[in-house]
């Protein structure tokens, strides 16, 4: 069992021990924690915190610890229960809120929860902040209001819906050019918020909705990390129904992966490729994806006169590296769009209508758009981490045996070769070193992949 605080939040898994998982104690310490730093940040005399959950099992319980502990702190609280994280993203700054959480462990099995935490913008918190509030929490320097001073709840269970109102409302969103192509979709959606709102904005927009595993009820079906190793289902589905594509959210619907009307894997690095040659059709400008994602965003950029840039893996650094450059499109190659149009976050709603309306204007199916696009292969690995084995010193004698290569460090250790590259870190979220490569072909890309692996084994001893 495993709790992980990191800056921006608290994630672990359900039942155990204080301090070693994500107990009842831990959930209500960092809450208390989070409401104390924004109160020590603001001279407001009464704060409000917008709060939404994913359909986990866990949900239930974690919402109305951290709920009630904020009211506690005196803080009121905009109770959206079941949502998505970019419905939270997207409801802060319209309520004017000093903050928000939301409660899910996005693509996490069903035994994790988390706590992730937003300031009044409706975007992660930044380094320097998220430590602050490790500080507190560690320090246990809360201090709770009397009686005629808790903060209330106002339930406002709306906020799916106008969120598709605000993603419609888009300038690049035309709903009435794709009602006009009768598309058929299948949705994934784990079992999770996204089975709401995911066939919501599809049926609003015109679009026949075959459901698979679109029941609220947190029991998923399949890991649900929207991989092609655990997405067999709707792969067969998309064939069986003659359907355009198929549309697969993680459970708090921050992700996005299509699958091609074949019923073959669109790719989730190329959702966000796809989606910038639409805006970028449209609004030439910059784009910024992480470390870790696809070589092909930066052509598609040259393509139309941008400039491309890499940041550190996590949405803060995406985001902030977007202000930086002024990027109108970016994200992460898991599947995230972050389109600052509407708001500073990886948003399944905003890439959804995107690529409709994309497609709309195309003459070609999804497998023939993806076909047009720079052919990368990616493979995406792990190793398990133990207390013994240590990650700083695998980086450094990695970073060492390929000193002759181009090598960034501001995020674990990244190596471009000449038609390939590696990337290694830890993960901020699992227990984890992470092995991305990427090559012109998969065999290649699982050679190097299998190399490094071997390597960084050799060098822990394991």
């Amino acid at each position: 069992m495993t709790l992980i605080k990191s800056i921006s939040g608290i994630r672990g898994t359900i039942g155990g021990k204080v301090g070693d998982n994500l107990t009842p104690v831990d959930a209500v310490k960092f809450a208390s924690a989070y409401g104390t730093f924004l109160k020590n940040n603001s001279s407001k005399e009464k704060l409000t915190v917008v709060i939404g959950r994913d359909a986990r099992i866990s949900g239930s319980m974690i919402h109305n610890l951290v709920q009630n502990t904020l009211i506690g702190l005196g803080i009121n609280v905009i109770d959206l229960g079941l949502s998505t994280t970019p419905t939270v993203e997207v409801a802060v700054p319209l309520e004017k809120a000093d903050g928000g959480i939301i409660l899910t462990a996005s693509h996490n099995p069903k035994q994790w929860n988390a706590l992730k935490l937003l300031n009044e913008k409706g975007e992660f918190l930044n380094g320097a902040d998220g430590a602050k509030i490790l500080e507190i929490a560690e320090a246990e320097a809360f201090d709770f209001v009397d009686v005629d001073s808790l903060g209330e709840i106002t339930t406002n269970d709306s906020y799916m819906d106008i969120h598709i109102d605000e993603v419609l409302d888009l300038p690049l969103v035309d709903a009435d050019l794709v009602k006009t192509k009768k598309y058929k979709v299948v949705v994934d959606a784990v079992n999770s918020t996204g089975g709401i709102v995911i066939p919501n904005l599809l049926e609003q927009m015109g679009v026949e909705v075959v459901k698979l595993y679109c029941e609220p009820n947190g029991h998923f079906p399949h890991n649900p990390e929207p991989l092609k190793e655990h997405l067999g289902d709707i792969c067969k589905l998309v064939v069986e129904e003659k359907a355009d594509f198929g549309i697969v959210v993680d459970p708090d619907v921050d992700r996005l992966a299509f699958i091609s009307n074949d019923g073959e894997m669109f790719g989730e690095e190329y959702t966000l490729v796809a989606i910038a040659d639409y805006v970028l059709s449209k609004t030439p400008g910059n784009t910024v994806s992480n470390m870790s994602s696809s070589r092909a965003l930066r052509d598609i950029t040259n393509k139309h006169n941008g400039s491309y840039q890499a940041s550190a893996v996590g949405e803060v650094n995406v985001v902030e590296l977007m202000k930086a450059t002024n990027a109108i499109i970016g994200g992460e190659g898991n599947g995230g769009i972050i389109y600052p149009e509407l708001h500073y976050g990886r948003d399944s709603l905003v890439g959804v209508a995107l690529f409709l309306t994309y497609l709309a204007n195309q003459e070609k199916t999804v497998a023939e758009l993806r076909a047009s696009y720079p052919q990368y292969y990616m493979s995406k690995n792990k190793i398990e981490l133990t207390p013994q084995i240590d990650v700083d010193a695998i980086l450094v004698a990695m970073t060492e045996k390929y000193k002759s290569e181009d090598i960034t460090t501001i995020d674990g250790v990244k190596i471009d070769f000449a038609t390939e590259w590696v990337h290694l870190r830890k993960s901020n979220t699992e227990p984890i070193i992470r092995i991305y490569t990427e090559a012109p072909t998969q065999t290649e890309a699982d050679k190097l992949a299998f190399r490094i692996i071997d390597e960084i084994k050799a060098i822990a001893g394991i």
